[in-house]
């Protein structure tokens, strides 16, 4: 009897850690390079802290299998530190997705955010309520790119299956935008100039000008990278329409930081990719993605060396 209450007890705490696990296989790296502090216990906590509110929070109603978490990383800077426990930094981060057939992964993301500010104590628990917006600073920027990163990897399974993840973290920022404790930035049109925030990539994202650029991800990844063991070939042509339509968007939506992501995170891709294929191809992709990316010009002519 003891022995049976003692089995379905080991198969409940074994299977309460595979449903705690979460959608993501993330990593957690807190660097404090310019800080003068010899105690890193806090920073230590925090990293900790993030990595398990990450990888332990359930992001969505669906199952993940632990093969099938999205493998991730996070690597969150802090420059400075100010009264009251407030830091200030830059938040690097990074996903992937595996290629069917291949043991290849693919980048889904690779973006560098460089207005990050927050308010950390040591202890303090972290938690990401959806409809709260007091004293989230911290948790709704980690919840926000991780609605993104499952936004983009929905996408790449099923045309516009990152719907219901994009409008999560669409919420996210209208929700921090009407905090009245709200002062960090990135969130709001005008914060850091350029548009270049946190909005506008959820903007970009959702607007009706760039919706032909999610339908290509879909192309790009699911008739494109996961065919080619089987017809390198047809995945080749899968994704010069992606990238045709992809230019599209660039057009109608002139500087949108959605196009200038993708080209940051498949540059070396798409160079590696093309080098064998036939002439007229070659020379197209040069073409788009010269124009997509003109400060990469250079690298994507070496598709045609």
């Amino acid at each position: 009897m003891l022995k049976n209450t003692l089995l379905l007890f080991t198969i409940f705490i074994s299977l309460s850690s595979v449903y705690a696990q979460g959608e993501l296989n993330a990593s957690v790296r807190v660097n404090t390079p310019q800080l003068q502090r010899n105690d890193r216990r806090v920073f230590d906590q925090l990293e900790a802290s993030l990595r398990e509110f990450l990888n332990t929070t359930k992001w969505t109603n669906d199952n993940f299998e632990p093969n099938e978490r999205i493998k991730c990383s996070f690597i969150l800077t802090i420059s400075k530190e100010n009264e009251n426990n407030i830091f200030e930094g830059e938040l690097a981060i990074q996903a992937t997705r595996p290629v069917y057939g291949s043991g290849y992964e693919t980048a889904l993301i690779s973006y560098l955010d460089k207005d990050v500010l927050f308010s950390y104590q040591q202890n303090q628990p972290i938690e990401f309520i959806k409809d709260n917006t007091e004293n989230q600073n911290l948790p709704a920027l980690f919840a926000f790119y991780t609605y993104l990163i499952l936004g983009m990897d929905y996408d790449s399974f099923s045309q516009y299956g990152g719907d219901p993840h994009y409008a999560t973290a669409e919420r996210i920022v209208t929700n921090i935008q009407n905090s009245s404790s709200n002062a960090s930035p990135g969130w709001r049109p005008a914060d850091g100039g350029k548009n270049r925030n946190r909005y506008w990539i959820i903007e970009n994202t959702l607007n009706p000008r760039v919706k032909p650029f999610r339908g290509a991800m879909y192309t790009y990844y699911r008739k494109g990278l996961d065919m080619f063991t089987t017809d390198p070939e047809q995945a080749r042509a899968s994704i010069l329409q992606a990238l045709e339509e992809v230019d599209k968007v660039s057009v109608a939506y002139l500087n949108s930081m959605i196009v200038q992501m993708f080209s940051y995170a498949k540059k070396d891709e798409l160079v590696e990719m093309w080098k064998v294929a036939p002439k007229a191809q070659k020379d197209r992709v040069i073409q788009i993605m010269s124009r997509i990316d003109p400060a990469n010009s250079q690298r994507y002519r070496e598709i045609g060396s």
